[in-house]
């Protein structure tokens, strides 16, 4: 049942996406399906395209990970549409570029800053599209049973035919029908999970125990090299076979499958996961990110800035309100999207808070991001329960389609239209292309942490586009040297302090502020950015620019 929903799923977002190559005939048909998209249609596809992986399955994984703070992540999200629809969404249409890059170059006049910034659109689209398509393929091989690899193929193969064929037409079609879908199989199963469950489950739900103990013999699947620390001697069956462990560390290998007795003491977690809370604890149930020795609210800061000023710099988002017929359609566009992500976002709590309760040893495994089709088969059984499991993994897998279409969209143009001479030939081959090429990269990241993958992209478009867009839309003394110059900032400092924290693994606060520098590494991007143009002397068309963006459309 899991793989026909699937196959239809496929099937549909192709042939709507073919509907869409009789339209395409420019270069502004593929990029912004030449900007007659009406705002119903256009915010219906603004958030297919946003809500991804890391919303559908993501957000109630982390609550189960990190506690009820990481609902902070959605609150982010949303915020960030609001300040979207507040800066930036009715003067970025009225610029009339067709990419970020093309705005950069149209308002400061630099064919070095464009390219730099199509650099910049490459580095976002994969940090953001490999987890993508990452986790279509893990999501796959978790409910049929097919290898990895086939589910990264078909994948990006689909992605790669549907924007071919039919450029951001068809991508926008796809979108919308898929927020449509992704908003009944999301709500859907929750509601009728809720039904199923029972008034204890329901009343663990808003209270949930600690998972101290096993409360029946549970197989914990380990996705990734964990180290464990048992507290009790404790015999544990290692891929069939009963191993008597004693008190203390131990390592678990990756792949491998621990059956744990019932009544047994839970171990705890060590080495980079030393600090998670246990499910259902105390520093669990608290309302901030991160625990006590990381300065929970600096975390939940540094979340949220990267979150919401991330999302106002997305390039795939951005792009969207190009399609828009004027800055009014732009503005109303970012309007009904913040209502439709608010209507989402009430039921990532409700998987989160029933995972907490019935599959609270995905955090030892740090499988939470599958904790959504595990847990129908958690509630019930039989037919009911392979039925839920098909509707959430259709609705899964249409959130990983609709955003990689977008951000395989962006890719493209980067690359064949503000890289490379344009062409619409140019730019369909290279949608072929970037899907092919991503398809190894994710073949190689199999072990890749999908929210943190996607955190690092959003940390990435807050501390580069964010300024770029904030003061390129709303004060006119910026210059390209002072563009460039606070990009550059942004972007060496988000890159640099990651791969640093990796590198390092310190604990406490100076590794949350490496592993999630939004918080220091924005600020220091519009710092930059603003003193280096003040030394420099503005585009003499700046003036005129600034009152072309926000004088009011005409009716």
């Amino acid at each position: 049942m899991t793989a026909a929903a699937v196959v239809a799923l496929l099937l549909v977002t192709v042939l709507i996406g073919a509907r869409g190559v009789a339209a395409m005939r420019t270069t502004s048909d593929f990029l912004v399906a030449s900007r007659r998209t009406s705002p119903m249609l256009n915010a219906a596809a603004v958030s297919g395209e946003y809500l991804s992986a890391a919303s559908f399955l993501g957000v109630a994984g982390l609550v189960i990970k990190e506690g009820t703070g990481a609902l902070w992540y959605p609150v982010g999200f949303a915020a960030g549409y609001l300040l979207m629809l507040a800066l930036v969404a009715a003067p970025m249409r009225r610029s009339g570029a067709l990419t970020v890059p093309g705005f950069a170059e149209a308002r400061l006049g630099s064919r070095s800053l464009r390219r730099f910034c199509a650099v910049v659109v490459v580095v976002i689209a994969v940090l953001y599209l490999v987890p993508q398509i990452v986790a279509a393929g893990q999501l796959l091989t978790l409910v049929s049973g097919v290898d990895y690899w086939v589910g990264v193929v078909v994948s990006g193969l689909a992605v790669g035919l549907t924007l071919a064929l039919g450029g951001m037409r068809a991508a926008t079609y796809v979108q919308a029908f898929q927020f449509a879908l992704k908003l009944l199989l999301f709500a859907g199963p929750a509601i009728w999970l809720l039904l199923l469950a029972g008034p204890a489950l329901r009343a663990d739900m808003a209270a949930p125990p600690e998972f101290t103990r096993f409360t029946a013999t549970t197989p914990v699947d380990f996705r990734l090299d964990t180290e464990l620390v048992l507290t009790e001697p404790t015999v544990v069956v290692v891929d069939g076979a009963p191993v008597p462990l004693a008190p203390g560390p131990h390592h678990a290998a990756a792949d491998s499958v621990w059956v744990f007795p019932d009544g047994a003491a839970v171990p705890e977690l060590g080495g980079d996961h030393a600090s998670l809370p246990v499910p259902g604890g105390a520093e669990w149930a608290l309302p901030l990110l991160g625990t006590v020795d990381t300065s929970p609210l600096l975390t939940t800061w540094s979340v949220l800035v990267a979150t919401a000023l991330g999302t106002m710099g997305l390039p795939h988002i951005i792009v969207r309100f190009h399609t828009s017929p004027d800055g009014r359609g732009a503005r109303r566009t970012a309007a009904i999207t913040v209502a439709m992500l608010g209507a989402f976002y009430l039921f990532p709590i409700v998987y989160g808070l029933l995972g907490t309760v019935l599959t609270p040893e995905l955090y030892l495994s740090q499988g939470t991001d599958t904790a959504i089709v595990t847990l129908p088969g958690r509630v019930t059984g039989g037919g009911t329960a392979a039925a839920l499991t098909a509707m959430l993994t259709a609705g899964a897998f249409a959130a990983f389609l609709a955003t990689s279409l977008g951000l395989l969209l962006a890719l493209s143009g980067a690359l064949a239209h503000d890289l490379m001479p344009s062409g619409l030939r140019r730019l369909r081959l290279t949608a072929l292309a970037a899907s092919a090429a991503v398809v190894p990269a994710a073949l190689l990241m199999v072990r890749v942490d999908v929210s943190a993958a996607v955190t690092s992209a959003f940390t990435v478009a807050a501390s580069t586009f964010c300024p770029l867009l904030v003061l390129g839309l709303w004060w006119k003394g910026l210059t390209a040297r002072g563009a460039y110059a606070g990009m550059v900032t942004g972007l060496l400092a988000t890159l640099g302090s990651m791969a640093l924290g990796a590198a390092l693994g310190l604990g406490g606060t100076a590794g949350m502020l490496l592993a999630q520098p939004a918080l220091w590494s924005v600020p220091c991007a519009f710092l930059v950015m603003i003193a280096v143009s003040l030394g420099d002397h503005a585009p003499s068309d700046a003036e005129a620019t600034m009152l072309r963006l926000h004088l009011a459309d005409r009716e």
